[in-house]
């Protein structure tokens, strides 16, 4: 028996005549007193069928049992539609199954909500994720993952790329986020991580002479989630031996481009945009600008240095952006309480009026000449902030893009992809009261940076480089440090001890002593490339079995208890937390 001749968003105008057999899901089912229409769907698509008990009585008396969500499958004759009754709007609408013999395979329960139903709550959509994954947006979303997936691979491939599997079960290591752990039953008392990337491991490979590398990886990672981080990432990683950026760098836009045209259709046009991160923290106040919209932060601390408003003139850093709305008192109040709730001590600003007037408490305390600069066009109004360069860029960054969001500045079908390059090579780790590597510590510093890093942490630069689509953050990398003299002399600087860096990093240190050659990568996520790729705001939406916000499962309950003899062989005992 064969179950089905086409998919249901398969048959045209040239199967008219054919008998086939179709099989599917009832999405739709209507009784118009005799005819009795059923909208039949698999993942590609829709097809109607035609129930008419003159033609088929046995068939006409089962489909009235008919519910949403039952499996069919249907056996008839292909037949063009009536021009009054064609649906543009289906790919199938042009025909429609003629039903001869109708099978119920399998019937369904009361749903616990209809797949056509808007706003229901994500924990019952999670709870039932089979049955979410059959609304259209979910199949289109796994449907473009598996096109994706399937390019990338094609074009690391096509450039001499040898695909690489590294192990899940690995040793914890310092790479930024909380380590998943897995106890051993064998090794008692001791502990694998689960890993957060591969990290050292696709290193270790081209220094074993596998000179072009890459995996599509899982990578694990025990951190607060929200709405584009989750705690199960499927990343492109890519490593190779002799490496040049501009290589890198081509490659990865050759990819991009080809993403984008099989999974969407949409073109990009290379080389894209490159800015440093000294540049873009100046101009967005972020490391991921979204350049889909003005609003540009200017600098202004040299213009008033000698200003009688004391907040300007003692500040280290005076900064604006000029945004095209004449702004509220009411409206003021709003943006400086998020100001604030960002850090700021305050917002200052300049209403510009339509008839050119001035309207701003500290507009009495600036020179004819500071007005004059600072001025923006009617009906605008200016927002100043004034404090530490890095403070104001994260609260004029983040202003910026609520009031393009509140303001609908966004041209949600265009893409912008830039690379940001340049990189602090160290941040200052206050918790701890010492320097942090920024990417990891094996990021390889610039060619002006290699003598004097560890001289000048704070100013340090690295050959690291992100690429940022419409703000989000798609992709990383960095050439690696290859030589163990400079590899140690970065570990000085995190104070990492000689015995610190043999128990976390010795196998690496001795492949680096062993004939290493110059090597560097990139990484890409996945699943937040799809999700400006589906232009889906949530990354749960682009995985097929997600966990919550809480990172629980609704669906399976994990995580979930052991049994006490587990423990008791694992050598484990929980500790209940404080009441």
């Amino acid at each position: 028996m064969s179950w089905r001749d086409l998919m249901c968003g398969e048959p045209r105008p040239e199967h008219v005549g054919r008998r086939v057999t179709l099989a599917g899901w009832a999405a739709r089912r209507r009784d118009h007193g005799g005819l009795v229409f059923v909208d039949l769907r698999d993942r590609t698509g829709l097809m109607q069928l035609v129930v008419n008990p003159e033609r088929s009585p046995a068939a006409a008396g089962l489909a009235k049992e008919i519910r949403n969500e039952f499996v069919l499958r249907a056996t008839g004759e292909v037949v063009a539609r009536s021009s009054e009754t064609v649906n543009p709007g289906m790919a199938t609408g042009e025909v429609e199954l003629q039903v001869d013999e109708l099978e119920i395979v399998s019937r369904s329960t009361t749903l616990p909500f209809q797949l056509d139903e808007e706003g229901v709550d994500e924990t019952l959509r999670l709870r039932y994720r089979w049955l979410d994954l059959r609304r259209d947006k979910l199949q289109r979303n796994i449907v473009l993952r598996a096109q994706l997936v399937s390019t990338i691979r094609r074009v690391m491939e096509s450039a001499g790329f040898l695909d690489i599997q590294t192990p899940i079960l690995f040793k914890p290591t310092p790479e930024g986020a909380r380590d998943f752990v897995v106890p051993s039953r064998l090794q008692r008392g001791r502990f694998y991580a689960l890993p957060q990337s591969p990290q050292i491991l696709k290193q270790l490979l081209v220094i074993a002479g596998f000179d072009r590398y890459y995996q599509i990886a899982i990578c694990f990672r025990d951190e607060d989630l929200r709405a584009d981080r989750v705690q199960e990432i499927t990343q492109l990683d890519v490593e190779m031996a002799f490496p040049e950026v501009e290589f890198i760098v081509e490659l990865m836009e050759r990819m991009c481009v080809e993403v984008w045209q099989e999974c969407i259709g949409a073109e990009l046009s290379p080389p894209f945009r490159r800015m440093t991160y000294a540049e873009a923290m100046l101009r967005y106040g972020t490391d991921k600008p979204d350049l889909r919209y003005g609003l540009e932060i200017e600098d202004v601390t040299e213009l008033t240095r000698g200003s009688g408003f004391r907040v300007f003139a003692d500040a280290p850093t005076v900064r604006l952006v000029r945004v095209p709305r004449i702004y509220s008192r009411a409206d003021l109040e709003r943006l400086e309480t998020r100001a604030k709730e960002l850090g700021a001590k305050g917002l200052a600003y300049l209403v510009h009026t339509e008839d050119g007037e001035v309207r701003s408490p500290i507009a009495k305390f600036l020179s004819e000449d500071e007005l004059a600069a600072l001025r923006g066009e009617r009906g605008t109004t200016t927002l100043f902030g004034a404090d530490d360069p890095e403070l104001v860029a994260r609260v004029l960054g983040m202003l910026r893009e609520q009031l393009a969001r509140e303001l609908e500045l966004i041209d949600e079908d265009r893409f912008e992809l830039v690379w940001i390059t340049d990189f602090p090579m160290f941040e200052w780790a206050e918790e701890d009261e010492r320097w942090a590597a920024r990417h990891h510590p094996f990021t390889r510093p610039t060619p002006d940076w290699e003598e004097g890093f560890d001289r000048d942490p704070a100013n340090a630069l690295a050959v690291a480089y992100d690429l940022v689509a419409n703000g989000n953050e798609i992709g990383g990398g960095s050439l690696r440090i290859h030589e163990p003299d400079l590899q140690a002399r970065v570990f000085d600087v995190l104070r990492l001890s000689q015995d610190e860096q043999r128990a976390k990093f010795g196998f690496l240190l001795d492949a680096l002593a062993m004939g290493a050659p110059p090597h560097g990568g990139i990484a890409f996520g996945i699943d937040r490339m799809l999700m400006v790729v589906a232009q889906e705001p949530n990354l749960r939406d682009v995985i097929a079995f997600p966990k919550n916000q809480a990172g629980v499962d609704p669906m399976s309950g994990a995580p979930s208890e052991v049994t006490r003899e587990q423990l008791d062989e694992l050598g484990i005992r929980v500790v209940e937390p404080p009441a």
